[in-house]
């Protein structure tokens, strides 16, 4: 696992530098070949900044420092909104700002990502970036009726239409996914700021996640909801689940609230369990999502990997061996299936028969070394500790 988190991270630091226009390239194709006018996302910007910063202090490695320290600098100097604060959703290829909407999901990444710098490099200027964020977060986006974040505002804050986060999603004012991806970083960013608000606000998400999120009659989590929490959809999302409950766990954990632990550790256990009974293939990978009657059963590479992470999670919980099974046979499936050897870094995914999607970018606006990197440094720091 040490040596693909290397692989993974060679890859990025050498065929993703855009050496003519600063930062990083917004897309590589499945071949390798890269497009140096693509736009360039925040999602896939703070990803790398949170990857080569979480490298850097697991490992060491300088050069994963230098390239923590050209992500960083790249969004505080063409991402972040001077006027009104915040992260831009997109810039070109040149770094002007292109899409200036601002989605909580990237204003989460974005704390996620300064936090997880400082705390690799003791940069107090990316704590301060991490602490706005948070404020805004919290004054702009938080629905103080219902609970919970809206999915997207203008530049300025005013409300949207479309609140999408990409076309296949529902057009709701809240989901599952960025108030997941907002608790992970909220604890991150409680690992280097303890505050009290902070605090209380991941608490009140993992709560959150127990009564409005989890169905308590599949076990699985809801994905979109109205302003009030009605549930509008019926997508079951396995890599979602199975990353949640180590994320929720992780977050009770962080904030040590000791009766928090012992019933989110209830809900892990179920969101994995699910997963494995209704999420798995014949191969011991996991299938994608499914709606309704349908399931969608490609192998994408970043449920395979938080996959790994969840099934160690509930190992270290309940010590039954039959989690480790499954785990190194995703493992097994991963190296077989997802690592290209030729090009570098994972396919997007494989379809049943283990071909690979190549019309699937390795670096785009979505495809990124966060999943994978993370799965690979977090499993190795937890076997290390064995």
């Amino acid at each position: 696992m040490q040596d693909e988190l290397s692989r993974i991270l060679d890859f990025w630091s050498s065929q993703a530098v855009d050496h003519e226009y600063g930062g990083f390239v917004g897309q590589i194709d499945s071949a390798g070949q890269t497009f140096p006018k693509a736009t360039k996302g925040a999602v896939l910007n703070t990803r790398l900044l949170w990857t080569f910063s979480a490298a850097y202090r697991s490992t060491s490695n300088t050069l994963y420092r230098s390239m923590a320290d050209r992500a960083f600098n790249y969004l505080i100097t063409h991402f972040w909104d001077q006027e009104n604060g915040g992260l831009f959703w997109a810039c070109d290829y040149q770094g002007n700002p292109l899409n200036t909407r601002k989605q909580a999901y990237a204003q989460g990444f974005g704390i996620y990502a300064f936090s997880e710098y400082f705390l690799a490099t003791g940069n107090e200027e990316s704590l301060v970036y991490a602490q706005k964020l948070f404020v805004l977060l919290e004054e702009k986006f938080r629905d103080p009726q219902f609970d919970g974040y809206l999915e997207a505002l203008t530049a300025d804050w005013q409300p949207l239409d479309d609140m999408r986060l990409s076309p296949k999603d529902a057009n709701s004012p809240k989901s599952m996914n960025t108030h997941l991806h907002i608790l992970e970083p909220y604890t991150n960013l409680y690992r280097a700021w303890p505050n009290a608000q902070l605090k209380e606000r991941i608490g009140l998400l993992v709560k959150l996640f127990q009564q409005r999120i989890i169905d308590p009659l599949t076990g699985h989590f809801n994905l979109f909801f109205n302003l009030d929490w009605t549930v509008q959809s019926n997508i079951v999302s396995y890599g979602h689940d199975i990353e949640g409950a180590w994320l929720l766990h992780e977050a009770a954990l962080v904030i040590k609230d000791t009766k928090l632990i012992d019933s989110v550790r209830q809900s892990a256990l179920r969101l994995v369990e699910v997963t494995l009974d209704e999420g798995l293939a014949a191969d011991g990978s996991v299938w994608y999502e499914k709606e309704g009657a349908h399931t969608d059963k490609d192998r994408h590479w970043w449920v395979q990997a938080e996959a790994m992470v969840g099934l160690m999670d509930v190992w270290e919980i309940e010590k039954n061996d039959h989690y480790i099974h499954h785990l190194i046979a995703i493992w097994e499936f991963i190296k077989l299936n997802l690592v290209d050897r030729k090009n570098g870094e994972w396919f997007w995914s494989v379809d049943e028969q283990g071909n690979p999607k190549l019309n699937e970018d390795k670096a785009g606006f979505w495809k990124c070394p966060y999943h994978n990197s993370r799965a690979l440094i977090e499993l190795t720091n937890r076997i290390a500790k064995l």
